[in-house]
């Protein structure tokens, strides 16, 4: 648990010592690290890294908001690169995580060795307006959008995203459970398409999933503490970099057209797309390219 202004961040290691660092970002922002998050990486091959970040997973305090800005945790992953003296290490994210792998290697492009990229999000507005927009997935789930908003007064419903955020973070907790309780299932539908599986949800709200969601609704208010286009337009500093671009055609959270505009800018990257795999890191399909992308960069910066 290292401290990190109000917060406590955690952080584990496993595999080889002196093997290659790998820093493995998760997505949300808010979700944490799994246990099966280790084992894309041959532990034999790498040094890997997790890290819970600000207010996710099992860093503490859960859903905290207060210094809890992506610029606030592109600091953390440095603070943690000398932490455990690294020199340079391997970027591995998705989601989420993608974007903060490329928004850190654009600030340290001298510390980053390479990039495996999952289901890139780039945090624009357009991104935004795809996964609660009035042209965007809704269209595609329109009777879990009807449920999504049909919690909500008629006057909130035009802009959802800001009532959802003041209920999650106002002091009525039921109130809480309850935005968090539409968020989750309305992300879980979009996400996991028909496989999806509400479960407990429908009965009881958890505090993690409360906080996660506090978590997320606060980085989306706040279009995710960066300038429009900035992962893009800095891709300039980062061009001479290995990066290996992995996205499911049937992501319905982040369209391929986001990793597609990537690899563009980044003309040593491959864009490898997956027809039958969606957003998350589970199916054969994704985690064969997963797991495939880890040994080929451990190949490819072994020396």
């Amino acid at each position: 648990m290292l401290k990190r202004d109000n917060h406590q961040v955690y952080v584990e290691e496993c595999g080889s010592p002196s093997g290659l660092p790998v820093l493995f970002l998760h997505g949300g922002p808010g979700s944490g690290c799994k246990a099966h998050h280790r084992r894309f990486f041959n532990p034999e091959k790498y040094r890997i890294i997790l890290l819970d970040q600000r207010g996710a997973g099992r860093s503490l305090p859960q859903g905290a908001l207060n210094h809890n800005t992506t610029d606030d945790l592109l600091r953390d992953l440095e603070y943690i690169r000398h932490h455990l003296e690294v020199d340079r290490w391997l970027l591995f994210g998705g989601s989420w995580g993608a974007t903060l792998a490329l928004l850190y290697a654009q600030k340290h492009p001298s510390k980053t060795a390479g990039l495996v990229l999952r289901g890139t999000f780039l945090g624009r507005q357009r991104d935004l307006d795809w996964f609660i927009g009035e042209n965007g997935v809704r269209r595609i789930y329109p009777e879990s959008w009807d449920q999504f908003i049909g919690v909500l007064p008629e006057e909130d419903r035009a802009a959802p995203l800001a009532a959802i955020h003041e209920r999650l973070t106002g002091e009525d907790e039921l109130a809480q459970r309850r935005a968090a309780r539409e968020w989750a299932l309305w992300s879980g539908r979009v996400v996991l398409g028909e496989e999806f599986e509400p479960g407990e949800l429908n009965e009881h709200v958890s505090s993690e999933v409360v906080n996660q969601a506090r978590v997320e609704l606060h980085y989306a208010i706040n279009h995710y503490f960066i300038e429009e286009n900035r992962v893009l337009d800095g891709c300039v500093k980062i061009a001479h970099l290995p990066a290996i671009i992995i996205h499911g055609r049937r992501d319905l959270v982040c369209p391929v057209e986001a990793s597609y505009n990537l690899h563009q800018r980044l003309p040593k990257s491959e864009l490898r797309i997956l027809p039958k795999a969606g957003h998350i890191a589970a199916g054969d399909d994704m985690i064969d390219a997963l797991v495939g992308a880890a040994d080929e960069m451990a190949e490819r910066l072994a020396g």
